[in-house]
């Protein structure tokens, strides 16, 4: 049973990316980590990690016993897992990061009925769209929209929502309706997420150049401002249900309406999550399904 001596401390440099990362996923000291590691590469008779003043990389053999020791501690884990899934209570506290509208008026709801189903279990949900450390900041899962540029983090999609462009028919009284994107140069546009928005135009997806004198990263206040009559607003069809319906917002450039914008659950590493995180996201997954 030696031969197990240093795997899992192995395992978590391997995917935290150091030592020191390592060492707040186990909850231990960094030389208890360093001298895990120290033993298991004497005891298998090579290097495992290749250490430089500034960074830690596998080599070539620590590239092949990684795989091999992930297998194994995903195999333990599902094991113990299964023979206490039925009688399990979940508890300590689940982290989330979101933003957005759709965060707000949707993921906490889906998030409090999951509540309802663990009452042992706290759940913290930080509204902020800042890119977040899932390890310093002690955070299980984000939820994030648009384009993601981390490729080290897991990105698993959980709903695609058709595009909308509105105005409040004060604005459209007062600078013309818009008949094709290209003419949003000319107009005052409030910006949410960026000031590059997508259309299909004879069938491709191009983007457009916006501006405007009104920015802000919150859906709520987006659909408030374009109500106001500040401009011309471009977010997901849903987050406008309530302003459409009360004749507060007019639906423009319809033709031409980009479907994918994407809301994604992002999260470090798949092997090292808590149950508690991972049956969320198989909650938030299954309640958004025919969303």
């Amino acid at each position: 049973m030696d031969s197990f001596d240093g795997v899992f401390e192995f395992v978590a440099v391997a995917e935290s990316g150091g030592f020191s990362s390592a060492a707040k996923v186990l909850n231990c000291s960094t030389s208890h980590i360093s001298r895990q590691i120290s033993r298991l590469e004497q005891r298998v008779g090579c290097s495992l990690f290749a250490r430089t003043t500034r960074q830690i990389n596998l080599t070539e053999n620590g590239v092949f016993y990684y795989q091999q020791c992930k297998q194994l501690i995903t195999g333990l884990q599902q094991a113990n897992e299964q023979l206490a899934q039925q009688q399990f209570n979940l508890s300590g506290t689940l982290r989330v990061s979101a933003a957005g509208g759709f965060a707000e008026n949707y993921i906490a709801p889906a998030l409090m009925s999951f509540a309802k189903l663990h009452p042992e279990l706290s759940i913290e949900i930080d509204f902020n769209s800042r890119m977040v450390n899932f390890v310093e900041d002690g955070i299980d899962f984000a939820i994030r929209y648009g384009e993601l540029h981390d490729s080290n983090l897991i990105a698993r999609k959980l709903i695609s929502r058709s595009m909308m462009a509105v105005a409040s028919p004060e604005y459209l009284a007062q600078n013309g309706m818009p008949t094709h994107p290209s003419e949003l140069k000319h107009h005052n546009c409030i910006i949410a997420n960026n000031d590059t928005w997508s259309f299909l135009v004879d069938g491709t997806k191009q983007g457009y150049k916006v501006k405007g004198n009104w920015r802000s990263n919150n859906a709520n206040v987006v659909v408030s401002a374009c109500m106001q009559g500040l401009g011309i607003a471009y977010m997901p069809e849903r987050t406008f249900d309530s302003a459409i319906e009360a004749e507060q917002l007019t639906p423009i450039l319809k033709p031409f309406w980009s479907s994918g914008a994407t809301s994604w659950i992002v999260y470090h590493n798949r092997q090292f999550q808590p149950l508690r995180a991972r049956l969320a996201i198989d909650h938030l997954l299954q309640h958004f399904q025919d969303f």
